[in-house]
């Protein structure tokens, strides 16, 4: 049975989503703040959380953040009564996978929650090894590793650690990788990792090119770069 780890601070709607996902065969734990989610997740093993952004004594991204630190791979989804944009991304930097401006359908909930566990499903039990080369990069798509070479007597092996990334990393750099030096549409990559290219969608993947690019800077002969009119291409 999937767990979830719900945080929500109204009670009524807390309550009225908890019950819902356990009657969906879901096992629902449920936080009122911040610090008591933040509790239960550190004691707990989770496949999916429920954030509601603004809460008292910890906000849900801060929360996002946190958790995070200690399980990168754990998909977020945020709650929200805000609908401004900069909330929208802001919460995509901190690591959601989704994201529901209240109120919202309890059905809609769960067809998102069905849709990312089996993405995160399709990840962790993928079993060939699949490695691309990129640059002085190898990443380890089925572990989710982004590890770098070490050049010259003088670096020390140690200092290099392979960089974690998040599920929809590692399905956008897959896509890249595969067609290295080559023209990617952003249609094409948004139906490939978000299932389709609205807006919403779109202004999403530009946080996590944004994010592929950080990671790839240390090697000068690597560039992910604009395409006009086109999309995005991974050069080496």
């Amino acid at each position: 049975m999937p767990t979830i780890l719900l945080v929500e601070d109204d009670p009524n709607l807390g309550l009225l989503v908890q019950e819902y996902l356990t009657m969906k065969g879901y096992q629902t734990d449920r936080a009122t703040d911040g610090n008591q989610g933040l509790q239960l997740f550190m004691a707990g093993h989770y496949d999916l959380c429920i954030f509601d952004v603004m809460m008292p004594k910890k906000d849900g991204f801060t929360l996002a953040k946190e958790v995070r630190m200690d399980h990168r791979d754990v998909p977020i989804i945020f709650l929200t009564a805000k609908s401004m944009q900069e909330d929208t991304i802001q919460g995509f930097k901190v690591g959601a996978d989704d994201y529901m401006t209240k109120p919202f359908s309890m059905e809609e909930l769960l067809l998102r929650i069905q849709a990312i566990l089996r993405r995160y499903q399709r990840t962790t039990e993928a079993v060939e090894a699949t490695t691309y080369q990129i640059g002085s990069f190898s990443f380890d798509y089925p572990h989710q590793l982004l590890s770098r070479t070490a050049e010259g007597p003088s670096v020390d092996t140690t200092e290099i650690q392979p960089q974690k990334l998040t599920s929809k990393e590692s399905e956008l750099l897959k896509l890249l990788a595969q067609n290295l030096n080559q023209p990617v549409s952003r249609s094409f990559a948004l139906k490939m990792v978000w299932g389709d290219d609205s807006y919403f969608n779109a202004r999403s993947m530009d946080v996590y090119v944004t994010k592929l690019r950080k990671y790839l800077k240390e090697d000068p002969t690597v560039q992910l770069v604009n395409v006009h009119g086109e999309g995005f291409k991974l050069i080496v």
